[in-house]
């Protein structure tokens, strides 16, 4: 049978109730559904469905045709040989569209199964969305469901801990301000001992760009801020780091649907940008950050226009290799892939940018099919891996496809520049044994960039 076929065929199966048991992983979700009723979770649903959302929704809703064309956009559909329950069509069926049937009078522990598969068997990656014939997007959908978890607090403890975090210390990983200064500042003492000339210059008023990075940088791998500086230095751009709230850019509010949270952290991301009076916020390799910036906060705070013009990375380091601010004194010769971040890719854009960096730095470069909008998402988006370690094994699991994709291409090196994606090829690097290394383009261009002697 042909896969169009298959997918017909299996198709036909939407129809009917795929949810057939509650099996929960996370013992949090089903501590929260004995703490809350019925009433709770009915009322967070006619504020979510009647007062926060129209005509976008109802569109959505009444325009799926149950072709089933989106079954094999889903990496975690097609890595479960197309079972429904795993399409986007099945997941909407068993959250919104179950939630809607039963008029909101959902109990807490089908409430918990529900918020499971909303923030752990999506990633909202939109890739359903170039499927549909009708441009149904799953995403949206998946992040409405979102917002009814996160207005009862049936959340994914590890994912609500980094919200705390941002809403305590605005920035997801619980680092206070002096502790931040001051990984800078020893970071600065480090770059001094390759270059004595070098600095990270902290609250510099009237510099060019502002760097922002997220919270892990400095919590885990403080060596990015390290790379990133020697470009800056190296590249003798007028760029400064901001020590206020509003130094990590990243945005896990976003994905819980914290919507209130959300728009605290992106307005002190500008605000610190624009007390310094810079011209550009360049932000990490970081994808979901981004994506907050583009596609979310325009219209939760109500701007027409953004303050500062904000680019990622992958703009930046384009814009160093192109006017030879940044020289490559020679390219890598290994085999080497590139991953699209869903969000600076099918979201943004930035793929065809992505490949002119890369090919100052590589000279052997192989694709994955498919690849650029039509990427194949690293599983770990959308909040999915933040959700926590017990859900590791479901999400590697969930993303056999992909590394079918990556082991294809025999390359020894896949670039991914976006955190969540580097950590989640990493996971399946080691889940299915693949002889490769995921690697950030910062790390790349120090080691090959031309340097003062």
């Amino acid at each position: 049978m042909s896969m169009i076929g298959k997918i017909i065929q299996l198709s036909q199966n939407i129809g009917v109730s795929i949810m057939e048991s509650i099996e929960i992983t996370d013992s949090h979700l089903i501590k929260v559904s004995q703490q809350i009723s019925t009433q709770d979770i009915k009322n967070a649903v006619d504020q979510v469905l009647n007062k926060e959302n129209g005509s976008r929704l109802k569109f959505y809703l009444s325009s799926c045709i149950n072709c089933g064309m989106c079954f094999n956009a889903c990496h975690f559909c097609i890595s479960h040989n197309f079972d429904p329950y795993y399409s986007p069509v099945g997941k909407v069926k068993n959250t919104l569209k179950k939630i809607i049937k039963k008029n909101g009078e959902i109990t807490p522990i089908e409430m918990a199964k529900i918020a499971e598969i909303a923030f752990t068997e999506c990633t909202l990656c939109k890739r359903c969305v170039l499927y549909c014939p009708m441009g149904i997007d799953t995403a949206y959908l998946m992040s409405v469901v979102r917002r009814i978890c996160c207005l009862i607090g049936m959340v994914p403890q590890y994912i609500q801990d980094t919200v705390n975090s941002h809403a305590a210390f605005f920035n997801q990983m619980w680092v206070k301000d002096d502790e931040w200064v001051d990984t800078l500042k020893w970071q600065e003492e480090e770059l001094r001992g390759e270059f004595p000339w070098g600095e990270i210059p902290i609250d510099k008023v009237g510099a060019d760009f502002m760097y922002s990075v997220i919270a892990p940088e400095p919590k885990f791998s403080p060596e990015l801020i390290y790379y990133m500086s020697s470009i800056f230095n190296i590249a003798k751009v007028n760029w400064t780091m901001s020590s206020q709230p509003g130094w990590d850019n990243s945005d896990m509010a976003m994905y819980v649907r914290d919507d209130t949270i959300s728009q605290q952290l992106k307005r002190s991301h500008f605000e610190a940008a624009l007390k310094l009076k810079c011209n550009y916020i360049v932000m990490c390799e970081c994808g979901h950050a981004f994506r907050s910036v583009y596609d979310t906060i325009n219209r939760q705070l109500g701007w027409k226009y953004y303050p500062i013009k904000v680019i990622h990375a992958v703009e930046f380091l384009a814009y160093l290799l192109k006017r030879g601010k940044i020289k490559i004194r020679e390219k890598i010769k290994e085999p080497v892939t590139i991953h699209d971040p869903c969000n600076i890719s099918r979201g943004r854009g930035l793929h065809n940018l992505l490949r002119e960096v890369v090919s100052y730095l590589c000279e052997n470069i192989i694709e994955m099919y498919p690849n650029k909008e039509h990427n194949i998402c690293c599983g770990a988006g959308g909040g999915v891996i933040n959700c926590g370690p017990i859900y590791k094994e479901k999400r590697v699991k969930g993303n056999k496809v992909k590394a079918e994709q990556l082991k294809k291409t025999g390359a020894k090196i896949v670039i991914a520049p976006c955190h969540n994606c580097h950590s989640g090829l990493e996971d399946i690097v080691q889940f299915y044994e693949l002889d490769m290394k995921v690697r950030f383009l910062g790390e790349i261009i120090y080691n090959l960039m031309e340097k003062p002697v």
